[in-house]
């Protein structure tokens, strides 16, 4: 077999087109449907394999028909789900592990990122963070929050994603838990 490049891959990534294939099929059947992006985000990320090396295996395995592409990813095939079974524990474990935890933090980032939207505006010298939650279609709340410089706008754009159903989880919890002193006083006559 000949050795792939290893731009961009860490002492201990894969080596070979052969692995790649393996670790591709193992992650495709352990956590499909799988897109490209997400495979992707999360070899090269971790530094497993080099990207030219990723794309061209990708595109054998489906030649091969051992994954195939639907709407939602990718997902493995009878065929592909045996040379999984039987190939993915000649890989390192720590590959294996790595990949697969790179791929969840990669899938649960894109989920909360579609029901926490949050975007960055300029807004004269300041920047703008629109931070939504949507339910169901529609959106169910906004806050917009003013920040010094696009680094600090940044960042609160991504911690937003992150944990916007906890703040807002949090501010209706203030907003509607009584508590003494928070009604208006009674109208003297």
């Amino acid at each position: 077999m000949a050795e792939v490049f290893t731009g961009g891959v860490k002492p201990g990534g894969l080596t070979s087109d052969t692995e790649i294939r393996i670790l591709l099929c193992y992650l495709v059947k352990a956590a499909a449907p799988l897109t490209r992006e997400a495979m992707q985000g999360a070899l090269l990320q971790e530094q497993l394999v080099n990207y030219f090396e990723f794309v061209n295996a990708l595109d054998e395995l489906e030649d091969q028909q051992l994954i195939e592409s639907t709407e939602n990813g990718f997902v493995i095939t009878e065929k592909g789900s045996v040379v999984a079974d039987t190939l993915a524990y000649d890989l390192p474990r720590s590959v294996r592990e790595s990949a697969v935890r790179a791929v969840i933090r990669i899938q649960s980032w894109v989920h909360k990122a579609a029901q926490n939207k949050a975007h960055v505006e300029p807004d004269g010298d300041e920047f703008l963070v629109v931070c939504t939650i949507e339910d169901m279609g529609r959106d169910s709340f906004q806050i917009r929050l003013s920040m010094p410089d696009r680094l600090t706008a940044e960042m609160v754009k991504n911690r937003f994603i992150a944990k916007g159903s906890k703040v807002y989880s949090q501010l209706l919890n203030l907003l509607t838990e009584p508590s003494p002193g928070d009604a208006p006083p009674e109208a003297v006559l």
